[in-house]
Parts: structure tokens; C-alpha cells; sequence
């Protein structure tokens, strides 16, 4: 095989993957490690780079700004379970409904509350 082909046979091995039933997350992680040894056998990437693998995932995991990501997640899935989100965008839809445009209206204010706000900066 070919460096040019490889890209488009990783792709294609990703639509098998997901299509197979596999999670996003474990398709992704697997065919990129896979790919990744068989282009060390290929000697199209080198060795070194798969040794700082974990370095690399430790760095990715302790960016603060990174956990915004499952707390916005978490409290999407709150709102949804006890139906605070649909209640606020029905509120807000009494309110801005004779308005024109009011839906689009109503879903950026309830957007805009449910937003995440930003972690305090730690103390230095």
C-alpha cells in the first residue's frame, strides 16, 4: 500500500468500524493506534512518536479549559431529566410569542441561561 491511499482506507475503515456497531470514541481510538503501528511497520511515522503517546494524552486530559466540555454535557443531561429546559423555552415562548421572530428570540435568551459560565481562575 501506498502513503498516498492510506488516508482514504483509514476512512473507509471507520465507516466499517461504526458500521459494525463499535462507540465513536473506541473506533476512533482503536483505528488511530492500529494505523498508527502499521505505519511504524510501513516506516512511514516514527517509533519515538507512539512512545510519547501518553504524555501527549495526559496533557490533553489535564487542560482545564477542556472541562467545560463533560460538565456542560452533565448539565444538559439534569435539565433534560427533571424538564427545566422545556419549561424555560415554553415560558419563554409565552413571552416572546406575539413578538415577530419570538422563537428565534426565545431560544438564544434560554441558550444564554443555561450557557456555562467560566471557572474561577485559581488563586496564584
Amino acid at each position: 500500500m501506498q502513503m498516498e491511499n492510506f488516508a482514504p482506507v483509514m476512512f473507509a475503515g471507520l465507516v466499517v468500524i461504526m458500521l459494525i456497531g463499535f462507540p465513536v470514541a473506541f473506533s476512533l481510538a482503536a483505528l488511530g493506534l492500529f494505523s498508527g503501528f502499521y505505519a511504524i511497520e510501513m516506516g512511514w511515522f516514527p517509533a519515538g512518536f507512539m512512545a510519547n503517546l501518553p504524555l501527549n494524552v495526559f496533557g490533553i486530559l489535564s487542560n482545564e479549559t477542556l472541562l467545560a466540555i463533560p460538565f456542560f454535557t452533565l448539565m444538559g443531561a439534569v435539565l433534560e431529566k427533571c424538564g427545566l429546559a422545556e419549561d424555560m423555552l415554553d415560558s419563554m415562548g409565552q413571552l416572546f410569542g406575539p413578538v415577530r421572530g419570538g422563537l428565534g428570540y426565545s431560544v438564544i435568551i434560554v441558550g444564554f441561561i443555561r450557557a456555562p459560565s467560566p471557572a474561577p481562575w485559581p488563586a496564584r
